[in-house]
């Protein structure tokens, strides 16, 4: 089991347990003759709309802008929406969005996403790259000790009106470059701008 799994586990039971105590703590003692006061039944259903909240769900994946701040179009109805270039803690960037098949057809020539620089790897978009024009300077996505890329990846066909996640992580340019390029084999290139 993952740590990031283990923490919305442990995070699930934590606001569970809350709601048994708020419960089991306004049941018992006191004088029945008094009717629990307001603030008590809203904190309890604070408490029980926090734990119903769906799996994986968080703040900061609410903060992320969903409008689209580049699309770029491919081959045969394929749609790269990207909806932000960010710059992470210790000095990353990362791309995030998703590719949708707009068109009436499975989409299977995948491979070209994988680029050059990891072929071999698998299936991914491990081919993105960034280009700081002013810099003149060329990113490749990252790679973990393994060399497998800190991107989208197990991506081999997309069915008709498919949308899938999209991400891919790369050094992040100097603090002054606030664009890049971005391109993909099989979709064209598309200037961002970079936030954070």
């Amino acid at each position: 089991m993952s740590i990031r799994r283990m923490v919305k586990v442990r995070g699930g039971m934590a606001a569970a347990g809350a709601v048994v105590m708020v419960v089991t703590l306004a049941g018992c003692g006191g004088d029945d003759s008094k009717k629990p006061s307001e603030p008590q039944s809203s904190s309890a259903s604070q408490l029980q709309g926090a734990g119903s909240q769906k799996p994986g769900a968080s703040v900061s994946q609410s903060s992320e802008p969903t409008e689209a701040i580049a699309t770029l179009n491919g081959q045969a109805g394929m749609v790269l929406a990207i909806n932000s270039v960010k710059r992470d803690p210790g000095g990353f960037l990362t791309v995030t969005g998703q590719i949708k098949n707009t068109g009436s057809a499975p989409y299977n020539d995948t491979v070209a996403w994988r680029g050059i620089e990891l072929k071999g790897t698998g299936e991914s978009v491990a081919g993105a790259t960034l280009v700081d024009k002013v810099g003149k300077k060329r990113y490749y996505v990252l790679r973990d000790t393994e060399s497998r890329c800190l991107c989208t990846t197990g991506v081999s066909s997309v069915d008709a009106g498919q949308a899938i996640p999209f991400f891919a992580q790369f050094p992040a340019p100097p603090a002054t470059t606030s664009e890049m390029e971005f391109s993909l084999p099989t979709f064209v290139t598309a200037t961002v701008k970079i936030s954070g």
